[in-house]
């Protein structure tokens, strides 16, 4: 498959470094086409600006600001995101590129005659997330209702394929971890990422 991997960490040293590199290593012994977007490393700007906002709705002229990444979204055929989860969602950095990026007509059309947004990228049939999180399982499905997971998994997948696969991996209580815990982590992530098919 072609594989866009969106990472999105401020630090070189975190652990979701070591995920990353984890997850490149994986798909690449198994044969896929991957692609890295590191959202920090690149200096993406999550804001908005009034005048990207006024010209949301219109087709074309939209996608200029964000032409790179709608590209490299046209390209792929599976999407997974490798993040950190901070209060409860993904980082604002990361917030900030699926606000800019996933902009419609270009990746979904408009509501129109009382449907829903209908979907536009439709040969991504595979959407993934590595997460980290401080809070327990229990907490975060439980009490929360896990946000995070819910705006990349159900949210995005209704805008690509209708068959699209999902897969979530998290490690809970990431401060409480030790360090077999996260090796124990990383090799799961391996295993699941080189079992992936087409």
């Amino acid at each position: 498959m072609k594989l866009l991997v969106v990472y999105c960490h401020p630090c070189s040293e975190s652990f979701g470094a070591s995920i990353r590199d984890t997850a490149l290593r994986a798909l690449d012994k198994a044969g896929h086409e991957v692609r890295l977007l590191d959202l920090y490393a690149q200096g993406f700007n999550p804001v908005m600006s009034a005048e990207e906002r006024r010209g949301y709705h219109e087709p074309g002229s939209n996608e200029a600001p964000v032409a790179e990444h709608l590209a490299e979204l046209r390209w792929c055929e599976g999407l997974i995101f490798i993040h950190p989860t901070w209060w409860y969602g993904p980082p604002a950095m990361l917030k900030g590129w699926l606000e800019r990026v996933w902009v419609p007509h270009a990746t979904f059309t408009m509501p129109e005659n009382g449907k829903a947004i209908g979907p536009v990228l439709t040969q991504i049939r595979l959407l993934g997330v590595i997460s980290t999180l401080g809070s327990p399982w229990w907490w975060w499905t439980l009490f929360m209702k896990a946000p995070g997971r819910n705006i990349l998994l159900r949210g995005l997948k209704s805008l690509c394929a209708p068959r699209c696969r999902t897969m979530w991996l998290a490690l809970h209580r990431l401060d409480e971890t030790t360090e077999k815990q996260r090796r124990h982590f990383l090799a799961k992530v391996e295993k699941k990422l080189a079992s992936l098919k087409n």
